[in-house]
């Protein structure tokens, strides 16, 4: 049985309703934004509103989790609770929005999705949410968001699941450069060659998907241009930035890739 506890101070608002890690909404509005733009409707909208609120859940469901499992009921639990429920009616709103509206199942991606999903937050109840596996599997899962999107406007199967697929080349080497970049930002030593050696792989992902007819021939350009980000960015030459300043310009390389996508296909 919880009993409520005091807390040594007011519980600051923003730590509890907004996601710690500002990487994530990169990761999130990426297959949101590129599903609608290639496949809008309005189920895709409801598919949008019940992903915005399952990523806005995941803060406070996690402080609620943490000190209920401590037997503690701060002031902050009391309003993360809230939080979660608010959250929570955002997405239902979402989710029976898009199963009114669309125009076939969308459920598939949800099966791939949802593993990845309990993964992260398995990383996260044990505070290791920062870890690569839990970042990995926690962005490609919201990118199973654009695929949702796509079935619910009545793409064919292989189609959408290649736009997650996509998505989840640039979001798993991005991720691993950003922990690099960091790391040497900080004088710590990173694992430069595995990085890169991530990139070209995913370039050569993105070439054998358009040799396949899978893909729009532009995602090379996005591979050969996230690939020479990651060789400049690592090396001796770069300029030294701030945190924040690499996760603005993760954001520009987010929405480049999504309108190189978007104009190659047709």
């Amino acid at each position: 049985m919880t009993r409520q506890a005091a807390q040594p101070s007011s519980p600051k608002i923003k730590t509890i309703a907004l996601p710690a890690q500002h990487g994530g909404w990169g990761f999130l509005f990426e297959p949101i934004l590129l599903g609608m733009f290639v496949a809008a409707s309005w189920a895709g909208l409801g598919i949008s509103i019940a992903a915005f609120g399952a990523f806005l859940i995941h803060q406070p469901l996690k402080l609620t989790v943490k000190d209920r499992r401590k037997g503690k009921r701060y002031a902050r639990t009391i309003l993360a609770e809230r939080f979660v429920m608010g959250y929570g009616l955002l997405a239902l709103i979402g989710v029976i929005l898009a199963i009114l509206t669309a125009k076939h199942d969308f459920y598939l991606p949800l099966l791939g999705a949802i593993p990845l999903g309990i993964i992260q937050l398995m990383y996260e109840f044990q505070n290791d949410g920062r870890s690569a596996t839990a970042e990995v599997a926690g962005a490609i899962a919201f990118g199973a968001v654009v695929a949702m999107i796509a079935f619910a406007a009545g793409w064919e199967t292989i189609p959408a699941l290649m736009l997650w697929l996509m998505l989840a080349i640039r979001a798993f080497v991005s991720i691993f450069y950003v922990r690099s970049r960091l790391r040497l930002e900080k004088d710590k030593p990173a694992d430069i060659p595995q990085t890169l050696a991530i990139h070209a792989a995913g370039l050569i992902l993105y070439i054998l998907l358009v040799l396949m007819d899978h893909a729009p021939w532009t995602v090379i350009i996005i591979g050969v241009v996230l690939l020479a980000r990651a060789a400049y960015g690592l090396s001796d030459h770069r300029k030294r930035v701030s945190a924040k300043v690499i996760g603005f310009s993760e954001i520009g390389y987010g929405i480049f890739t999504i309108l190189m996508i978007t104009v190659g296909i047709p």
